[in-house]
């Protein structure tokens, strides 16, 4: 499974190259997030296939990567293109926007 830094997702947010799937629980989510992401649960990503694309690039992200790399082994093996965000939201409330929540 691919990494990547806070660091790099920050550039390809900013490239527009991939959409940011947060999949912590929904009371993490209100606490804090990345603006643009999308939410979905880590347990409603079976369900939720549908939403997408082999076509797309996504990077999976949540508190602080345990999860999200569970995530993308699931996507990964669905044939999906997804790298997983080391150190997670807690990572880029410490280095990349320090206005965001931590916990």
């Amino acid at each position: 499974m691919k990494e990547i830094s806070v660091n790099k997702l920050q550039d390809m947010i900013k490239d527009k190259v991939v959409e940011l799937i947060d999949v912590r629980e929904n009371n993490e989510y209100q606490y804090c997030k990345i603006e643009g992401s999308k939410h979905i649960r880590m347990n409603d990503i079976p369900s939720s296939i549908h939403e997408f694309s082999k076509e797309s690039r996504y990077a999976i992200i949540c508190h602080s990567g345990v999860r999200s790399a569970m995530v993308c082994e699931y996507l990964l093996n669905l044939g999906y293109n997804v790298v997983n965000v080391r150190g997670g939201i807690d990572r880029w409330a410490e280095k990349i926007d320090k206005s965001i929540n931590r916990y």
